[in-house]
């Protein structure tokens, strides 16, 4: 790690939010919910990941459509960034209507290699606090890399082999992605720039969003836990899924109570992975 990476660990800032029943109506309508959360009910669990983003000027912004590089997180030169994974502790409601603090750290840099070149990591802790309570508790992985070799071929999908007990199918469009980037103030083109996302990143089509596949398996769990609340959620991104391929959300209960969660692509491949336990 070099110095002046090293220097941004132990790096804070903090921000509020109105956790705006208007936005969460919009959100439920995204999602295809048939009624939204109402005024002092909790918010759903990876809905918190709408508030607190960034406000950038788009004068301020880089050419991938992030924020550009420095200020809170360090100004890393590689060329992709992207959201690795999570882990998050749910300890408290926050509910819908309430004025919300979150206050990031940075954790960590760490340097690595990767099978196709450097790779950076950067870990923030976030922790949210409504009405004097800490209501979740979340590590975010932030991963940057090279961009591949022009003409590189896409690495081959691995057909995944976990047996689920449950599961449903999501169509992603390109309506529900694009409704997600506005929701969540999210300018990276992949996900709504489909000339960019193929010339520029060499995806085949348009991403979806990693938060979102997220939200959705947190969806999921909720729907089994028989009225229990999430008092974690961790997940990791693997592979990419795209707009216009179906996919789907699987899971099953492990013998310790948990549940193992994942999204598997079109290809059978997986993309995600994910661990959700109870309160």
């Amino acid at each position: 790690m070099t110095d002046s990476y090293e220097s941004w660990v132990g790096r804070e800032e903090v921000g509020e939010a109105l956790i705006a029943p208007d936005a969460v109506q919009a959100m439920a309508a995204t999602l295809d919910w048939e009624q939204a959360p109402r005024q002092g009910q909790a918010l759903p669990p990876g809905w918190q990941w709408m508030f607190f983003n960034p406000k950038v000027r788009r004068s301020g912004l880089g050419p991938d459509g992030h924020p550009a590089r420095g200020g809170f997180l360090p100004p890393i030169a590689l060329p992709r960034r992207m959201w690795a994974g999570s882990r998050i502790r749910y300890l408290a409601d926050l509910q819908v209507g309430s004025r919300a603090t979150r206050s990031s750290r940075i954790l960590k840099v760490e340097n690595k290699v990767g099978k196709r070149g450097a790779l950076w990591f950067v870990t923030v802790e976030h922790r949210i606090a409504s009405e004097g309570q800490l209501c979740s508790v979340e590590e975010q992985d932030i991963v940057y890399r090279d961009a591949p070799p022009a003409g590189a071929p896409a690495p081959k999908p691995q057909a995944y082999d976990a047996a689920a007990a449950w599961g449903q199918e999501v169509q992603p469009d390109t309506t529900l992605l694009f409704r997600y980037s506005a929701l969540t103030f999210n300018g990276h083109r992949i996900h709504y720039d489909q000339a960019y996302a193929r010339a520029e990143e060499g995806y085949p089509d348009l991403v979806v969003h990693g938060p979102l596949t997220a939200t959705l398996l947190q969806q999921l769990a909720v729907a089994q836990g028989q009225g229990r609340l999430l008092a974690g959620f961790d997940f990791r991104g693997v592979s990419p899924l795209f707009a216009g391929r179906a996919f789907r959300l699987e899971g099953r209960q492990e013998s310790d109570g948990s549940l193992a969660l994942w999204a598997r692509g079109p290809d059978g491949e997986l993309a995600m992975s994910a661990t959700a336990t109870w309160r």
